[in-house]
C-alpha cells in the first residue's frame, strides 16, 4: 500500500512539474513577444492565475506532506517521552485525516457544479475555469492518502515521523 501511495503521489507531483515547465514556457513566449515584436499572448495572466498557480500548488501537497517536509512546530513534542510523541502524532494524523477528507469531499463537489455549469471567468474572451476546479479534489485525495501511509508507518515503526 505504501509503495501505490508514494507512485501515486509522485506521478501527481510529476503532473505538478510538467505544468510548471509549461507555464515557464508560455510567460517566456510572452515576454518575449511583448519585448521584441510588441505583441502578446492573449490570456496569459488568466492562464496562469486560474490554471496553472492552482495545480502547480495543490497537486504537490501529497508529495511533500509524503516526505515529511510540511513545516511542523514541534518545540515541546521533542521534549516529551517517545510514546507521547507517538501519541500526538497519531491525533495530529487521524486530525488530518478528517481535515483533508472534509476538504476532499467539498472541493469535490464544487468541481462536480463548476463542470455542470461550465464555470468560466470574467474575460474579454470566454475562459472556462472549471477544469482547474478538479486540481484540488485530487491534490486533497493525495494529501490524504500520504497521511494515511505516514500514520501507518509510524504506526509500525513505534515512533512518530
Amino acid at each position: 500500500m505504501h509503495a501505490l501511495i508514494r507512485w501515486l503521489n509522485r506521478a501527481v507531483m510529476s503532473l505538478a512539474c510538467l505544468f510548471m515547465v509549461i507555464m515557464m514556457a508560455h510567460i517566456t513566449i510572452d515576454v518575449g513577444l511583448r519585448y521584441f515584436f510588441g505583441g502578446r499572448l492573449i490570456g496569459t495572466l488568466e492562464v496562469v492565475s486560474y490554471y496553472y498557480m492552482v495545480v502547480i500548488v495543490f497537486l504537490c501537497l501529497g508529495f511533500v506532506e509524503l516526505r515529511g517536509e510540511h513545516i511542523r512546530v514541534d518545540l515541546f513534542a521533542q521534549m516529551m517521552p517517545k510514546g507521547v510523541q507517538l501519541a500526538l502524532y497519531v491525533l495530529a494524523c487521524v486530525l488530518g485525516l478528517w481535515f483533508f477528507g472534509l476538504l476532499f469531499w467539498q472541493s469535490a463537489k464544487d468541481a462536480i457544479g463548476a463542470t455542470t455549469r461550465a464555470e468560466e471567468a470574467m474575460s474579454n474572451f470566454t475562459f472556462y475555469i472549471w477544469p482547474a476546479r478538479w486540481a484540488l479534489p485530487i491534490g486533497f485525495a493525495a494529501i490524504w492518502l500520504a497521511v494515511l501511509s505516514n500514520l501507518f508507518k509510524s504506526i509500525a515503526q513505534k515512533r512518530a515521523l
